[in-house]
C-alpha cells in the first residue's frame, strides 16, 4: 500500500523512541504529518529527530513519564494552545511488568503496569478528546496484544490483564465515537523484533520475527480507512498468516 499524505496533519505517538513507536512515528514523518514524540528518554528521542530530520519530517519531542501526577493533563493544555485539532494518536506506550505468578507479582510493579498501560491511555483519551474532536478525520489508534484476553498465558498476568482493560477501553471509546469523525482501531502486532520481545523471550532468535517496519502498512490502512470495522485486526491475519 503506498504512503498515505498526511500534509498539513499534528500525530501524537507515545512510546515512540523504540520498536513499534518509533518505526511508526518516523512512517507519519515522512508522510508528511508534524509528529509529537513521546518517550521517557531524551537520547533515543532526539536519535529519532535525527531520522526524521534526515527524512526531511517534522517533529516536536516529548520527552517525559506517562505516570507522572499530571504530566498529560499539563501537556494536552500545552498543545491545545499550540495546535488547534489532533489529527492522529498512537497509543504504544506499554510495559511487560512482571512475567511471574500472579501471586508473586511485586504489587509496585502491578501498579506501575496498570498506571501505564491503562490508565494513562484513560488519562491521554480524557485530556485529548477535545482536540481529536476538532479534527475532520481524527485516528485513534491503539497497540493491542494477543496475551490480553484473547489467549491467556502463565506468569504474563500483570501484561495480560492490562492488556486486556486497554482493549476494553479502546473498545468502549470507539462506541461513543461511532456517529463522531473519531475512529478508532486497535493493532494485535504479535511477535516483532523489539526489545519488550527480547525481555520477555530471551532465547528467542529475534531474526526470525517481522521487523516493526512490516507493521507499516497496517497503520497506513488504518490512517485512510473509511469504514470502522474490523475495530481490532491482527497483524498476522492480515497478512495472511496462518
Amino acid at each position: 500500500m503506498t504512503q498515505p499524505d498526511l500534509t498539513g496533519k499534528t500525530a501524537l505517538v507515545t512510546g515512540a523512541s523504540r520498536g513499534i513507536g518509533k518505526s511508526i512515528a518516523l512512517s507519519l514523518a515522512k508522510a508528511g504529518a508534524h509528529v509529537l514524540a513521546l518517550a521517557r528518554t531524551p537520547g533515543a528521542l532526539e536519535d529519532l529527530d535525527d531520522e526524521i530530520k534526515a527524512a526531511g519530517g517534522k517533529a516536536s519531542l516529548i520527552p517525559m513519564d506517562l505516570v507522572s501526577d499530571d504530566g498529560i493533563e499539563r501537556l494536552a493544555g500545552a498543545l491545545t494552545e499550540r495546535f488547534p485539532a489532533l489529527d492522529i494518536l498512537v497509543l504504544n506506550a506499554g510495559s511487560l511488568g512482571e512475567l511471574a505468578p500472579l501471586p508473586d507479582i511485586d504489587p509496585k510493579v502491578w501498579r506501575h503496569t496498570l498506571d501505564l498501560n491503562v490508565t494513562a491511555n484513560w488519562r491521554l483519551l480524557r485530556a485529548l478528546d477535545p482536540m481529536l474532536r476538532n479534527a475532520a478525520d481524527a485516528r485513534v489508534i491503539g497497540l493491542s496484544s494477543r496475551v490480553g484476553g484473547e489467549a491467556p498465558k502463565a506468569f504474563w498476568g500483570s501484561y495480560a490483564v492490562t492488556k486486556a482493560a486497554f482493549d476494553m477501553l479502546l473498545k468502549t471509546y470507539a462506541e461513543e465515537m461511532a456517529k463522531t469523525s473519531v475512529h478508532v482501531s486497535l493493532i494485535s502486532p504479535g511477535p516483532m523484533r523489539t526489545d519488550m520481545r527480547k525481555v520477555a523471550m530471551p532465547g528467542e532468535d529475534s531474526a526470525t520475527l517481522p521487523h516493526p517496519d512490516e507493521l507499516l502498512p497496517l497503520v497506513h490502512h488504518l490512517l485512510v480507512r473509511e469504514d470502522r470495522e474490523p475495530l481490532r485486526i491482527s497483524f498476522k491475519e492480515w497478512t495472511g498468516g496462518a
